[in-house]
Parts: structure tokens; C-alpha cells; sequence
């Protein structure tokens, strides 16, 4: 759903990213709703916006296609005016600014974003500014609840990306599973590290759902 169009969507969304080693896994579910109908369920809600860096989004689709345009531009403008690639907390103070800037009026929108700098890095962004630096795992949408049960269940540190992957994914389903407003035909998986950012192919994505019937 990549257009202006969409702005009354609403994704009700399970979205979630943990840290696996030096790796961060973004995950989500691919339903966005408009009001009580499930209007599409290939809705894309894992977003590159450099090559180490991505986000997960939850709430008005038009507000976070507006945020996440915002977010690659200044990505972009940093890269030009230091020639470094801007790190994943600066990204981060900077989507921050906005959103409370924005506090009376503010952007529907709720983001987990993941990235390499050093190290994995992983935060959450209220609507309003809020920033949680997670150090193992972050969830965001009406999902949450199931998801982060999961989470508390199966995470532990010093997991492998592949076994970040498995729990990310289970993660997920959970939300899928137990909240009305998540779903779509499949499940979007990101690994970020630092060699880049990889998207699963469906396949792979199936495979693990496999393991879950």
C-alpha cells in the first residue's frame, strides 16, 4: 500500500525486533484494516531506510509513509554534509524531535527501529517522542500482548540469527493468531548486520511457520 491514498488505513499491526547476536531481526504482520474490514493483507510494514537500518510501523499508514520519507531524506542529507552513514541512535533522536514536535497534532503512527552501528541497536518511538532503547527485544502494536508472552517465553540472550529469526517469527504468529486486527497471507522478516540488511523470501518465512502447525 506505497501511496497517498492511503492515509485512512490503519495497520492494527504485530510488529517486533529482538537482538540476536550481532544481528537485529525486524518482523511483522502483513494486515492493514480500514475500521472494522480487513481491507488488505499484503501491507508492507518493514522499511529500509539506509543500508543498515530499517524500521517497523504501527497505526495510520499515510502517517507513517510521511515519517518514513522524512527519515530517508535526513539518512540521506547526513550522509552528504559528514560523509559517514548516520547511526541508528541519531536516527532515532531525530524521528524523536518530530514526533514531539508534533505532540498536539500528533503522527499516528508507533515505530520499532533497528540497526547496526557498532553494535545492534534497537528502540521503540511513541507517537509522541517517546524513545525506549530495548537490549533484547521491542514490540509495538495491537498485537503486543501475545507477542511479547511469546517473547518472555522463548528469547534469551546469545541466540543465534537464525534462532532470532524462529522467535521473531513465533512472535508474530502469536499476534495473528489472538489479535483480530493483525494477519495477512504471510509474515515480513528483516536481519540486519553488518554486512547489510537481508529480507526473507517467503519461502523461508514458511518454512519456520511449518515448524509451528
Amino acid at each position: 500500500m506505497e501511496n497517498s491514498s492511503t492515509g485512512d488505513f490503519k495497520t492494527g499491526t504485530t510488529t517486533v525486533g529482538l537482538i540476536a547476536g550481532e544481528s537485529v531481526v525486524l518482523a511483522a504482520d502483513m494486515r492493514a484494516s480500514f475500521g472494522h474490514i480487513a481491507y488488505d493483507e499484503e501491507s508492507r510494514k518493514l522499511y529500509r531506510i539506509t543500508g543498515k537500518i530499517a524500521v517497523t510501523n504501527a497505526g495510520s499508514v499515510g502517517d507513517s509513509l510521511t515519517l518514513v520519507r522524512f527519515l530517508r531524506s535526513q539518512a540521506g542529507l547526513y550522509e552528504i554534509e559528514r560523509d559517514t552513514e548516520i547511526t541508528p541512535k541519531a536516527l532515532t533522536t531525530y524521528l524523536s524531535n518530530v514526533l514531539n514536535a508534533n505532540r498536539y497534532y500528533p503522527f499516528s503512527a508507533q515505530f520499532v527501529l533497528g540497526g547496526v552501528n557498532n553494535g545492534p541497536e534497537l528502540f521503540e518511538l511513541t507517537p509522541y517522542g517517546g524513545v525506549l532503547e530495548r537490549k533484547k527485544f521491542a514490540v509495538s502494536g495491537s498485537g503486543t500482548e501475545p507477542a511479547m508472552t511469546t517473547l518472555d517465553q522463548n528469547y534469551r540472550v546469545g541466540m543465534t540469527e537464525d534462532e532470532g529469526v524462529a522467535v521473531a517469527i513465533k512472535a508474530v504468529n502469536a499476534g495473528k493468531k489472538r489479535d483480530m486486527y493483525s494477519g495477512g497471507v504471510s509474515i515480513a522478516v528483516m536481519v540486519i548486520n553488518k554486512r547489510g540488511i537481508r529480507e526473507l523470501a517467503d519461502p523461508e518465512v514458511q518454512k519456520h511457520l511449518s515448524k509451528l502447525a
